[in-house]
């Protein structure tokens, strides 16, 4: 059973930057695709970015609403995933969930996820 923690949400105003982490235990993370999903008040949740299982070359994929300005990244050695997000903007307030899922596009959207983390808040302010 793996378990993911989240990390590094918070306050920030808005054009700012935060960087979340994803840390797991009971698996390696490089058996996993691993994604970041965000939920925001009244909405569903929604698939935000993820990175390939390592076997099948670390490829990365965004929603179209972050791309440019967020990046995903891996450190299989020390079990962790990480988001960073530079120049946030208010509709990026959400709480956002670590995902892991057995196959890369499965971890695309929230059926097909595996296990998930129990979410951090960030907040963007004007």
């Amino acid at each position: 059973q793996v378990q993911l923690v989240e990390s590094g949400g918070g306050l920030v105003q808005a054009g700012g930057s935060l960087r979340l982490s994803c840390a797991a235990s009971g698996g390696a993370l490089s058996d996993y695709a691993m994604g970041w999903f965000r939920q925001a008040p009244g909405k569903e949740r929604e698939f935000v970015a993820a990175t390939a299982i390592s076997w099948s070359g670390n490829g990365s994929y965004f929603a179209d609403s972050v791309k440019g300005r967020f990046t995903i990244s891996r450190d299989n050695a020390k079990n962790t995933v990480l988001l960073q997000m530079n120049n946030l903007k208010a509709e990026d307030t959400a709480v956002y969930y670590c995902a892991a899922a057995q196959n890369n596009f499965d971890v695309t959207y929230t059926a097909g996820v595996d296990y998930w983390g129990q979410g951090t808040q960030v907040t963007v302010s004007l």
